[in-house]
């Protein structure tokens, strides 16, 4: 009976898997073989067995043989507790019963960057070592739809993988990375290009501390580059004639030099306040005269002798412009439309000159480097070559080691080099920083700019060309680390290797104004094209993570920054991104179910999908009727539509071309703000202003055409949004302006929070609830949410310029400090819900 009860099945599925367990994790025990002879007592025993001599040598075979039987149930064991990726010790019929004894799945094997949530239906996305362990973990069904029916085509029948992968680049451009970035992010079509938006593991904090603490790499590759070719004066006059006249001129002695960028903006040619097109930055290639180049051979020469001279007038000079890419039409056209008119005004005086247009996107790679640890990355992952260095060079290098950030590095600087191929030095090792044993610690980096060091031979198109196709494959670079006798070394440099021109520049995502947050300090890697594969792998080595566009974005959005094109109003890129945006989430909502969707008329949201500046601006009046209701039908939704949007070109179209919105902006806006609030006639005021700045850069005086009036109710300024309480704004807010007597209801309880919580947030109970009426709209938020470096909410928006002299204002009224803070309220488009924030101007 206790037998039959111990050979009985358990029924219960716990009890199975738990018995299938116990029975694979046991080694199993040969019974001993019967003998012929018995008794009662059990088998009989001859009594000469213990006198029996040992044998003086073992037949290997024979003993093999008997042993048989513990040697199979070792080796099962083995297969049964720890799978072993040597599948050919065990036959397949063998360890088949004992694959789900096994606690830990193929996929669990693997590190995290490695697992992908195809890997659960695809045996082939896992390593090649665990693919029969996937395979016998599938599910019966899924391995049988995943057979082939028919056989794969012979390698010589198949296409080419660049044939392939050319024709999914019929609409759109891959980059060089593409390939690495698909596998790890998730991938947009956004400017023409195919670029990786997000990493798909969860990367936003991580991303942020790395900006912070440590160092993450962006791709930017896909930003346009335009050469110019030309005299310096001619090209200092095209430039002066599109670009900002707030900020330096691209054409002074220190962006001429080529030892630091240009950071500006680009309007249409004559054009400034109006017609905005984007951010550029203008590189000068340097130059070195025969006196600086022989104080460079010599080394102890004098500092005066190493500098470069000044260029001849009429000496050729190449600059390289620049910028986003989804202007590169429109930056394109203002260039050309610039190099007319100065040609123009040129040919007058019976010179010819020529001036050269030349399109490069494509011919380098450049990549972001961003965060503390940036200098040691590159000096770890790069190997220059020192035999034609130069002594500036050569001391940059060895200080980028302990340099704990590169903010203490001059601002834009530039340094050109050349260094071997990267594979060649694989895997990198990080530098690692040497803090100095003195008591005190420089903050600033004692190498100045110079064109010395920012001499590159990546200007030069015919060393880019021959660069473009690397000289030896990477598995021809790994046959030969493959030879080396301790594994690990590096690779000594032939003298067939490439030698790859490259340039560093400072780079800095910063507001220096804003002393609310700190700034993201860098380097920018420009090297030529084909080589992106072999300085990522070689940057990712080192413990770099790699940023998709949002996280490119959260920088700029940490660092109190706007950012190209979502933070520009005004702006065409603006109107499209904002148009393109608009059209994905009315999507959404009308895929949403009534019930659980955001009834936009009824909380009073005015332009949920899109901010209507010209009617914030009174450029236009506001549309009678709403535009969206849930009580409406979808068939009576189209015709009110395309009224509003009919009512909307006409009203465009009578609108004249300088009543447009236009977006003021540069260092000198507070200080134009505060002449503006303090004069009787602000119009007239902006107009005179205007007028000098052009008069700078020679350009024409505005015209009886434009009013003061039109000219100041058309402008519009960028903010920082600081939310007072608990909460964060997100994109598309509105921004209220307040009452006299509301605003001092708020800062009443905005003291007693500081005094007593308690107390304070009894006070804001009430005020939130109040909702403004549509005409008080100031502004609207482009970007915001939560940000990790100030620990709460924050924005970054635009407002008239109108309506921020009436805050400043109102500031002198209700407050008894001059230099106190602007307050406005916040409502988010989803609710009535209305937040108290601080509004400060940007100036960046």
């Amino acid at each position: 009976m206790k037998r039959a009860l111990e050979n009985a099945q358990p029924t219960n599925f716990k009890e199975r898997k738990k018995q299938k367990l116990a029975e694979a994790r046991t080694i199993a025990v040969q019974s001993p073989p019967a003998t012929s002879k018995t008794t009662a007592a059990g088998p009989s025993r001859l009594p000469n067995d213990k006198l029996k001599p040992i044998p003086g040598a073992i037949d290997v075979e024979k003993f093999a043989e008997a042993r048989a039987f513990e040697i199979n149930a070792l080796k099962s064991a083995i297969q049964t507790t720890k799978w072993d990726t040597h599948h050919a010790l065990l036959p397949e019929s063998n360890y088949e019963p004992f694959r789900s004894a096994s606690t830990t799945r193929a996929w669990q094997v693997l590190p995290r960057h490695l697992r992908r949530r195809a890997a659960s239906h695809n045996p082939r996305r896992v390593p090649l070592r665990l693919r029969d362990k996937a395979r016998a973990e599938m599910d019966p069904v899924r391995k049988k739809a995943l057979g082939r029916t028919l056989p794969k085509l012979g390698k010589k029948r198949r296409p080419p993988l660049d044939v392939k992968f050319l024709k999914r680049q019929r609409n759109k451009r891959w980059l060089e990375t593409h390939i690495w970035h698909a596998k790890r992010m998730k991938m947009e079509d956004m400017w023409g290009y195919r670029l990786a938006v997000t990493p798909t593991e969860k990367a936003f904090r991580p991303s942020h501390r790395a900006s912070i603490h440590g160092s993450i790499l962006h791709d930017a590759s896909y930003q346009s580059l335009v050469e110019l070719k030309g005299p310096e004066a001619t090209l200092r006059s095209v430039l002066e004639v599109c670009c900002d006249p707030q900020l330096p001129s691209p054409g002074a002695p220190r962006f001429t030099l080529g030892v630091r960028v240009a950071n500006t903006f680009i309007y249409e040619p004559k054009a400034y306040p109006y017609c905005l097109i984007c951010p550029i930055i203008v590189m000068w290639r340097a130059r070195l005269s025969h006196t600086a180049t022989l104080g460079s051979k010599k080394g102890k020469g004098k500092g005066k002798e190493k500098q470069a001279q000044p260029n001849p007038p009429n000496d050729l000079r190449t600059v390289w412009i620049r910028f986003h890419p989804s202007v590169y039409s429109e930056v394109f056209s203002a260039l050309r439309s610039s190099i007319s008119q100065v040609l123009e005004d040129t040919s007058a005086g019976n010179s010819i000159v020529d001036v050269q247009l030349t399109d490069i996107r494509g011919e380098v790679g450049i990549f972001e480097i961003m965060g503390p640890q940036s200098s040691q990355i590159l000096r770890g992952a790069l190997s220059p070559v020192m035999a034609n260095a130069g002594d500036e060079f050569k001391k940059f290098w060895g200080l980028l080691r302990n340099l704990q950030s590169s903010g203490s590095v001059p601002t834009d600087m530039i340094a050109g080099f050349t260094v071997n191929d990267p594979r060649l030095k694989f895997p990198p090792k990080n530098a690692k920083v040497e803090l100095p044993t003195g008591d005190i610690i420089s903050s600033s980096m004692p190498v100045a700019p110079s064109a010395n060091l920012a001499v590159c031979n990546l200007w030069d198109q015919n060393i880019r060309n021959s660069l473009k196709n690397p000289r030896y494959q990477t598995k021809e670079i790994n046959e030969r680390r493959s030879k080396n006798l301790v594994p690990g070394t590096f690779l000594n440099p032939l003298r067939t290797d490439d030698r790859i021109p490259v340039m560093l520049i400072q780079t800095s995502v910063e507001d220096r104004d804003f002393k609310d947050t700190e700034g993201i300090h860098g380097w920018t890697l420009i090297f030529p094209a084909g080589w992106c594969m072999s300085f990522l792998q070689q940057l990712t080595f080192t413990g770099t993570r790699v940023a998709g566009q949002r996280e490119h974005k959260t920088q700029g959005f940490e660092a109190g920054t706007t950012y190209f094109p979502s933070d520009f109003p005004s702006v065409e890129a603006y109107d499209t991104y904002a148009a393109t945006k608009a059209e994905k989430d009315e999507a959404k909502w009308t895929r949403t179910p009534p019930a659980k969707r955001v009834n936009y008329a009824k909380i009073g949201t005015r332009s949920p999908w899109k901010p209507d500046w010209e009617v914030v601006l009174g450029l236009k009046m506001p549309p009678s009727e709403p535009a969206i209701t849930d009580e409406e039908s979808a068939p009576d939704l189209v015709p009110t539509q395309r009224e509003n949007n009919h009512q909307e070109e006409s009203t465009t179209e009578d609108v004249a071309h300088h009543n447009r919105a236009w977006l003021l902006r540069g260092p000198e806006v507070r200080s134009m703000i505060s002449d503006l609030r303090r004069d009787l006639y602000p119009g007239q005021q902006l107009l005179t202003i205007v007028n000098n700045l052009r008069a700078k850069r020679s350009q024409p005086l505005l015209g009886d055409t434009i009013k003061a009036d039109d000219l100041l109710r058309s402008a519009l300024v960028s903010v920082h949004i600081s939310i007072c309480s608990k909460g964060c704004p997100d994109d598309l807010s509105m921004i209220y302006s307040m009452p006299d007597a509301e605003l001092q209801e708020w800062r009443k309880g905005l003291i007693k929070v500081v005094h007593d919580p308690a107390a304070g947030e009894v006070e804001f109970l009430n005020l939130p609830d109040i909702v403004p009426s549509p005409d008080s709209i100031i502004g609207y938020i482009t970007t915001g949410g939560f940000s990790l470096s100030r620990g709460e909410g924050f924005a970054i928006g635009a407002v008239t310029l109108t309506s921020l002299l009436e805050l400043e204002k109102q500031v002198k009224r209700v407050s008894n400090y001059a230099k106190d803070s602007i307050f406005v309220k916040v409502r988010s488009r989803k609710g009535r819900h209305c937040r108290l924030a601080r509004l400060e101007v940007v100036q960046n």
